[in-house]
């Protein structure tokens, strides 16, 4: 009788494993992952009360990370990561990624309507004024502070664009935005919806609150391939002309005449420049280099003149991706993919070594370089997401700006000395907003749009929008829309 109810037994513990789904597994692999994965939920059952993230986010969370299986906080389970896109419905580290981001976007963006930001923690106006009449600030320093608080308080608003042609202003998506010295007009480039790029010239002595509208001037001009760079180019007067170098394999450099802000005369190719290779371009603006522009090549670096069409050439080891000239000595700043910062002195010329006048390093490659008024500091970002600024005359990085997200894109830095603050859009699309003089991460503003490659915002700051009686403020460029950040 024992024999007979130890076989029964057997055979109804085989039926139990058989209606059991978890040895139903035909791939051991899968077997292994699918007991990890349900031991650790069991072992998880006691934690669901308490408060957890993502398994890749949550740094205090109490679920433990497997390797191939994702926590979901929501439903309280682990869900099997799958390994490509090729699956209906696919559960991938990227589709887990993307909604985190836009979750925290949307966060963001409610706070931001609902209040105000704080630059700096018990810092309001009454005690900086009152620390102005102490004498414990200066007037310089008083400026600065009077921007930081300001900057707490931009406002998110809309700006209509009217055109000639309002259906293209539709399908149109801004690419990038660049204001001139004054703050009165902004260069646009625009991509197409059929493919390609189109230039426009937008008036911004016509934004005023609280209507903000602008006229855009739209250019005739059209052009199928990608735009690397940009840079406002003296060659008449101030800001006269726009230089651009074209992607392809031989490169055109234009020298563009953009539509006067009265709108009567139509713009012009004054002269274009068969290059190959190029990455960026710099106008010079110092006068032992009159009329001269850079441009930064693959392993050189070629100057030329304008009106002479002389050339120099210079060669380096690295492609050349960021450039700007120095005003009161003939210098040229570069930025190379190895992550090497150097000097060209002008008046070497190519012959030799000793052109090299500064050599400066970083562990990326350098996207962006920027050089203060007193032309002792330079800043520089790279695709490591570092901001270093760095002293020319030790070569010493002796700040860094921390936050800044950058992994592979060519992100531009925008430095206002006048307002003491640092401006960079980061490859999460945030903008973010630095004191210039001690780091401090001021604000950080969400995207309107949600965070992707095609939508990463481009902006303009100052604090005359518009020119000498424009407002302050902030201008972001992102999809088919424009918005401004003014202060309140």
């Amino acid at each position: 009788m024992n024999k007979n109810s130890w076989q029964s037994r057997r055979r109804h513990g085989r039926g139990s494993h058989q209606q059991n789904p978890w040895f139903r597994l035909r791939d051991p692999e899968d077997r292994s992952h699918s007991q990890a994965a349900q031991s650790a939920q069991d072992s998880s059952h006691g934690d669901d009360e308490s408060p957890s993230t993502s398994s890749g986010t949550a740094g205090a969370s109490s679920v433990p990370e497997l390797p191939g299986f994702y926590f979901d906080p929501e439903k309280k389970r682990y869900f099997r990561l799958l390994p490509g896109h090729n699956n209906c419905n696919p559960l991938t580290k990227e589709s887990i990624r993307q909604k985190e981001m836009e979750s925290k976007r949307l966060r963001l963006l409610e706070e931001e309507d609902k209040q105000k930001k704080i630059a700096r923690m018990g810092f309001n106006a009454s005690s900086m004024l009152r620390k102005s009449q102490l004498g414990f600030l200066n007037v310089t320093n008083y400026c600065h502070l009077a921007h930081e608080l300001r900057l707490s308080c931009m406002e998110r608003k809309k700006v209509q664009i009217r055109s000639l042609d309002p259906s293209a202003l539709a399908s149109d998506r801004f690419n990038l935005i660049l204001a001139d010295t004054n703050s009165d007009r902004l260069f646009t480039v625009n991509d197409v919806k059929v493919g390609g790029s189109k230039y426009g010239i937008i008036n911004l002595q016509s934004l005023k609150t609280p209507t903000l509208k602008v006229f855009m001037h739209e250019n005739l001009y059209f052009t199928n391939r990608k735009v690397n760079s940009v840079c406002w180019a003296s060659l008449n007067h101030l800001d006269s002309h726009i230089l651009y170098p074209l992607a392809e394999e031989e490169v055109c450099h234009n020298l563009h005449s953009p539509i006067p802000l009265a709108g009567i005369d139509r713009p012009g190719m004054l002269c274009s420049f068969r290059i190959p290779g190029a990455w960026s371009c710099a106008w010079s603006l110092n006068i032992q280099a009159n009329n001269c522009f850079s441009t930064g090549l693959s392993r050189r670096v070629l100057l030329t003149n304008v009106v002479t069409g002389h050339r120099q050439s210079f060669g380096t080891n690295s492609d050349v991706l960021a450039q700007q000239f120095a005003l009161m000595v003939p210098l040229l700043f570069n930025g190379c993919r190895s992550g090497e910062i150097f000097a060209i002195d002008l008046r070497c010329g190519n012959q030799g070594k000793e052109w090299k006048a500064t050599r400066l390093f970083h562990d990326s490659a350098v996207t962006s370089v920027r050089i203060l008024q007193d032309e002792q500091y330079l800043m520089a970002s790279d695709m490591a997401g570092k901001i270093k600024l760095w002293d020319l005359r030790t070569t010493k990085c002796i700040r860094q700006y921390e936050g800044h997200v950058n992994e592979y894109a060519y992100l531009p830095l925008h430095v206002h000395e006048e307002e003491g603050v640092l401006v960079a859009v980061g490859q999460d699309c945030y903008t973010r907003i630095w004191s210039l003089h001690d780091a401090h991460l001021l604000r950080t503003i969400p995207s309107p749009y949600p965070a992707s490659k095609a939508d990463i915002p481009s902006v303009a700051f100052s604090s005359r929008l518009g020119g000498s009686r424009g407002a302050p403020g902030l201008l972001m460029a992102v999809g088919q829309d424009l918005y401004c950040y003014s202060y309140s």
